[in-house]
């Protein structure tokens, strides 16, 4: 009730209320106002787009990639289990820490991604990955990859091994090869573990701005900024809690309506029936 349930309605409350923190005398209702300022503000229109490519494409490559591994690591293989700790360990690290990490591998000028691809002859000149607004976004979802793919692999690979066996034996009775296996018997068994590690994964990388902040902080010029970060950056430095907390209320309806649509176009009441 103290650290969840009333922060969120006082923070409700405040996307009603022009309460600024160097002025918090002056604090009075306004409205719709602070939302109606959102919209009208480019900034957060540009943070609104970031946000669907950073979820759409984080989502997609951490899952099928996520996937591929847990599909490799299904199989009895030598040194399966040092391959698996390598695989899980960055879900272990924080958000922020992998943002660092991916930072300096990013630098234009002591990065090892720059130099790799200068000695393999690949590019000409250094090219300023995180200080390019051409290429900033792109590379932050790169980092929020390859920072995702544990996850997956850990959730569908405990849902590969809980299959049992009968069922691939009756297949290959059948007739079935792999590639109708995977269609007919592996994928509709994992099917609630995929639309709940997906419905899990897009709440989660939509409402999280640590990446982000560890490796651009938004920039440049906003360019990388998504509703989480930029609402961040409205208290960090502008101290707006009426604005920020307006645009919060805002990722929590886009996020309950997400999740509704996700459910009732899932049938996710039916997965299970195979």
């Amino acid at each position: 009730m103290i650290f969840t349930y009333y922060p969120f309605l006082k923070g409700v409350v405040m996307a009603f209320q022009d309460y600024k923190l160097f002025n918090l005398k002056q604090v009075h209702f306004v409205g719709m106002q602070n939302f109606v300022n959102a919209f009208r503000d480019h900034q957060f229109l540009g943070a609104l787009k970031n946000s669907l490519y950073w979820v759409f494409f984080s989502l997609i490559l951490q899952f099928l990639l996520g996937f591929i591994l847990a599909l490799f690591l299904n199989k009895k293989f030598w040194g399966r289990g040092v391959y698996q700790g390598f695989i899980f360990y960055p879900w272990a690290l924080s958000g922020f820490l992998i943002g660092l990490i991916w930072k300096w591998l990013f630098n234009s000028q002591i990065g090892v991604i720059n130099d790799l691809l200068l000695r393999f002859g690949i590019i000409e000149d250094r090219i300023g990955f995180l200080s390019d607004p051409k290429w900033a976004m792109s590379s932050v979802i790169v980092a929020n990859v390859w920072y995702g793919i544990a996850f997956f692999t850990i959730m569908l690979l405990a849902a590969l091994q809980s299959i049992p066996s009968e069922l691939y034996e009756a297949a290959s009775i059948d007739g079935a090869n792999g590639y109708r296996k995977l269609l007919d018997v592996t994928i509709p068994y994992i099917m609630p573990t995929i639309i709940a590690t997906t419905l899990l994964r897009v709440i989660w990388i939509f409402n999280d701005p640590t990446l982000i902040y560890g490796m651009t902080n938004g920039g440049p010029g906003g360019a990388t900024h998504i509703l989480s970060s930029l609402m961040l950056n409205k208290i960090i430095y502008d101290g707006d809690y009426g604005s920020a907390s307006a645009v919060g209320v805002m990722m929590i309806a886009m996020l309950f309506l997400y999740t509704v649509f996700y459910l009732l176009v899932t049938k996710s009441e039916k997965v299970g029936d195979f």
